[in-house]
């Protein structure tokens, strides 16, 4: 059941309900529902605001509704939304009742206009960083409009549905019963799915606006102490990113950035965004930058060209676009992409739970997920490319201590199969030159980091391995224009490293700006 400190929490969070709000379950008699009623009724139990029934007549059991008193409007649980998705329990609870949503006015008269028949289902894990925020969002969607309804599922309380669509990553959306999106989303990026033509106003309104003194790229660790140093300059800044955090937002746990002792990924990112919004910063979020004009002339201004067709302008500009994961490159990764391929272990390894899989990678990353994923799979079998793994000597120490792990060197994935709905197994090439094929149901990919500088080629000079070549000064080969983090030439792909380059471009971009002619 809730602990004291989290019944202290609850009990302060529901002054901030408005309305009366009834959680209404539908339950059995097995262990997970009577664990579900024993939650549920100590949450109604901290408020006079709500109140608990077990009369519900939901499809899915064990699962519960949280709905205003005499209204409409609810969101809905399959299973109990505990781990990461405890926040978006208690943002519901508060927002059906009549708690505001951080949601801005544009936003909120465009999901209100939205009409039609919308039933969203999101399938989440308790251990996935990633479905907050679609979850999140979705709630508040079915919260603003009557005519979009949401439930978000833990899959592990509906094994049957997760076999039967062949669910092996999550989060995994589906509107009206039809695959809609699989990772993270968010409010803007769900609308411009749903409505077409807000891309289209939204390039409008960036086309208005004024050119800024420096433009952010990215809104990872760099991006944000970027934009935070050019800020407390005096300088307009602009900030565009698809999301805030970067991969940040996809790391499990960080313990080595300095004054912070623990915390998770999408806390620190939570933190950065925050940081930024303090100051005047214009903050521009699902966009994606597609090409980079430079200025002609001392005295001219950059462009950015935006997927969705607007273009930004701006006197100087910083990149700090980041890196992704690396893909392996063989056939049967896209084909099995969420249906048996995974990035993430941390987010989809408890849907292999009792099954044999394949970790791709013999670096930090890569053995890390192997020991994350040896206490819920059957099996895992480590593939390193090369003669030895590179991981640190304790990581190393303590993957050889498993029962449960191979580690096989000198292999090099070529191919992986499934059956035409999910993954059944992988080739590798050995030391021998022979190819050799594994029975698995997961091929967890873990081979590094590969730049988000495509758009840039053409543009200014770039490493034989796509990172941006830059200066002590992170002055990059054009005038004016500097980069920062992950995307760089910069060695150590570190968040702390990303956060005190982001602040040297700023500082850099600064004094380039006070030395231009008047």
């Amino acid at each position: 059941m809730l602990q004291d400190d989290l019944k202290t929490q609850m009990r302060a969070y529901m002054d901030y309900l408005r309305e009366n709000v009834v959680l209404e379950a539908t339950l059995g008699a097995d262990d997970r529902s009577n664990e579900i009623r024993g939650v549920l009724e100590e949450v109604a139990s901290l408020s006079d605001k709500v109140s608990f029934s077990d009369q519900g007549t939901a499809s899915r059991s064990p699962s519960f509704l949280i709905r205003r008193a005499g209204s409409n409007e609810q969101v809905s649980f399959g299973g109990l939304p505990m781990g990461h998705e405890f926040t978006s329990f208690v943002l519901a609870l508060l927002q059906v009742g009549g708690h505001p949503p951080k949601v801005d006015a544009d936003q909120i008269e465009q999901i209100r206009a939205l009409d039609g028949e919308f039933r969203f289902e999101t399938y989440f894990s308790q251990s996935c960083q990633n479905c907050p925020d679609v979850v999140q969002a979705l709630n508040t969607l079915s919260v603003l409009n009557p005519k979009i309804q949401h439930i978000a599922i833990d899959g592990a309380d509906f094994q049957a549905e997760v076999e039967e669509r062949g669910i092996r990553s999550v989060p995994q959306i589906y509107l009206n019963g039809v695959p809609f999106s699989s990772g993270r989303m968010d409010i803007n990026q769900i609308l411009a799915k749903l409505d077409e033509s807000s891309v289209e106003r939204a390039a409008a309104k960036l086309d208005d606006l004024a050119p800024f003194d420096v433009l952010v790229l990215g809104g990872g660790p760099a991006g944000a102490s970027a934009a935070v140093y050019a800020a407390r300059k005096g300088l307009r800044t602009g900030l565009v990113a698809e999301r805030f955090g970067g991969q940040v937002m996809d790391t499990a746990g960080i313990e080595n950035f300095i004054s912070v002792k623990e915390t998770e990924g999408p806390h620190l990112a939570a933190a950065f965004e925050a940081h930024v919004r303090q100051y005047d910063v214009e903050v521009i979020t699902s966009q994606r930058a597609t090409k980079l004009v430079p200025k002609q002339g001392e005295t001219g201004l950059h462009e950015i060209a935006l997927e969705s067709g607007a273009s930004l302008r701006s006197k100087t500009i910083i990149l700090a676009t980041g890196a992704r994961w690396r893909q392996l490159g063989v056939p049967g990764e896209k084909e099995y992409m969420t249906k048996g391929v995974a990035y993430c272990p941390h987010c989809d390894g408890p849907f292999y739970k009792g099954r044999p899989v394949v970790v791709a990678g013999g670096g930090n990353s890569g053995v890390e997920a192997a020991i994350d994923l040896a206490g819920i799979v059957s099996h895992v079998t480590l593939l390193q490319r090369g003669g030895q793994l590179k991981a640190d000597k304790v990581l190393q120490d303590k993957l050889h201590s498993l029962k449960n792990v191979t580690v096989l060197t000198n292999a090099l994935t070529s191919e992986i199969q499934g059956n035409g709905k999910e993954v059944t197994g992988l080739t590798y090439q050995g030391a021998d030159g022979a190819a050799h094929e594994l029975k698995v149901d997961g091929v967890f990919v873990q081979i590094g980091l590969l730049p988000n500088t495509e758009w840039l080629q053409g543009a200014l000079d770039l490493s034989p391995y796509g990172e941006i070549v830059v200066n002590d000064h992170c002055a990059t080969s054009v005038p004016g224009v500097f980069a920062a983090g992950d995307a760089t030439t910069v060695p150590y792909k570190q968040i702390v490293i990303a956060t005190g380059e982001g602040a040297k471009a700023s500082l850099s971009a600064f004094d380039y700006l006070i030395r231009l002619p008047v």
